[in-house]
């Protein structure tokens, strides 16, 4: 499509409201003419509108085609009327200030996204969170608190705060200039008594913590101090181990342990139990128009948050689609030899709820690093249709992967994928016909514009 007809067509996006308000004034107009003339009538004046005009311009046309040249004359005036009225508005402000109301149009834009609560942890969450900040500034991040491993144990053990690492991650993820947000969050001390090993975004969460009194109220002030595109959330503020019974009997703890045990888990759970969730969190989950799990290592990004108090149930009793997306590598230790299915019924069993309807599962396999993963002892995730089907739930197949250094899911192609599917389901609930039983696959369409 040539430059020209792209530039009409985007004149019709939806962008501040000036359209559609010059639009119910031109409509207010011909009603009041309209209304005037029928006063006039019933007060007695014999003449109308038509008659007036038809004496005009007859001697120029044949009154035949007058109501086509009308017509086509109005759409062009109306179209150029408010398009160079739009147009005069811009060329009035400085340069500063053309940049400001691009800006606000597209802050209103992100305001009107979907509401979604995204829940996880490690780079997966903040992977997605990525993706999504793009088009909606309604994000809700819900974040383990269970790393113990690293700068973020160290901290937990030295100073009693809960581990801020996780929580990092997914600021820096939805910060407003992320690029040197992340370099200085990401920055790694390599030296110094006491500051080696540590990044400088874990020991700014401790130190706003110590500020605040609160890690709650730290990760506030920080996402105000980043000015970040919607909210993180931990799922407790109590400190909690993973504790996990593997299928030889063993029991390991700790979330760095449970990584990189070589039995199969049988069992997880949160230590001590009972953690009760933030108020915030499952307010967030009742007014979600989605609610999206993963991408991350199931047993301890995942399942941690879904241990903690009503948050499974409050998922399970949540009318929105619930989506959980599906690793596109196993992970040693934890999911070996895991497919699609294992991972869905897996999150079922341990959270002891239906968290999730449907299941976006990748269909393109690494090809340059697959030999590299191998090595390590992974392998690409089966993506099993039939036997998630099984499960009752539906499945969404798409090319999401991201093969760079590393193998992981890309942001735009994950993002575009989830907002598809809801707009697919909030499209299906508004029709009068609805599906009896779950679909073997949702064929995903068009990608989703940037705005």
């Amino acid at each position: 499509m040539t430059k020209g007809p792209l530039r009409v067509i985007r004149w019709f996006y939806p962008g501040l409201g000036i359209k559609r308000w010059l639009l119910l004034a031109i409509l207010g107009v011909v009603l009041l003419v309209n209304g005037a003339f029928r006063w006039f009538t019933a007060e007695g004046a014999h003449f109308t509108i038509n008659q007036l005009v038809d004496d005009i311009v007859d001697d120029f046309m044949p009154l035949s085609v007058l109501p086509y040249v009308f017509m086509g004359l109005g759409l062009v005036f109306v179209f150029f009327g408010i398009r160079q009225w739009m147009r005069a508005i811009v060329h009035a402000v400085t340069p500063e200030n053309k940049d400001r109301i691009v800006d606000a149009l597209l802050d209103m834009r992100l305001r009107r996204g979907y509401k979604v609560v995204a829940i996880g942890g490690g780079t997966g969450l903040s992977t997605l969170l990525r993706g999504l900040k793009r088009y909606t500034s309604n994000l809700t991040a819900v974040v383990t608190v269970t790393d113990d491993g690293g700068s973020s144990g160290r901290l937990q053990k030295e100073l009693g705060i809960l581990p801020p690492g996780d929580i990092r991650n997914c600021l820096v993820a939805l910060a407003d200039d992320e690029a040197m947000v992340t370099d200085l969050f990401r920055y790694r001390f390599s030296e110094g008594e006491g500051l080696s090993g540590h990044s400088f975004g874990n020991l700014f969460l401790a130190a706003m913590t110590g500020i605040t009194g609160n890690f709650d109220r730290a990760i506030k002030e920080s996402s105000r101090v980043l000015n970040i595109e919607g909210r993180v959330l931990p799922s407790t503020l109590e400190s909690v181990r993973l504790r996990a019974t593997l299928e030889d009997g063993s029991e390991v703890r700790g979330e760095t342990s449970i990584s990189t045990s070589t039995a199969p888990i049988s069992q997880l759970l949160l230590d001590p139990p009972g953690a009760e969730p933030l108020d915030e969190v499952l307010d967030a989950i009742a007014e979600a128009d989605a609610i999206v799990l993963g991408p991350g290592s199931l047993y301890t990004s995942i399942l941690p948050n879904l241990l903690v108090g009503q948050i499974a149930t409050a998922i399970a009793n949540a009318t929105c689609p619930k989506i959980y997306i599906c690793n596109v590598m196993t992970q040693p230790g934890e999911t070996d030899g895991y497919t699609a299915a294992k991972h869905v019924s897996v999150l079922f069993a341990q959270s002891a709820a239906r968290v999730c309807d449907y299941t976006i599962v990748n269909l393109e396999p690494p090809q340059r690093l697959l030999e590299t993963y191998a090595v390590g002892g992974q392998i690409p995730v089966e993506p099993d249709r039939d036997a998630i089907e099984a499960l009752g739930v539906r499945v969404v197949g798409a090319k999401v992967m991201s093969e760079t250094d590393t193998v992981r899911h890309d942001p735009q192609k994950l993002a575009e994928v989830v907002l598809k599917l809801i707009d697919d389901c909030i499209a299906e609930r508004s029709s009068f016909v609805r599906l009896s039983a779950p679909a073997p696959a949702i064929a995903l369409k068009e990608s989703r514009p940037a705005p």
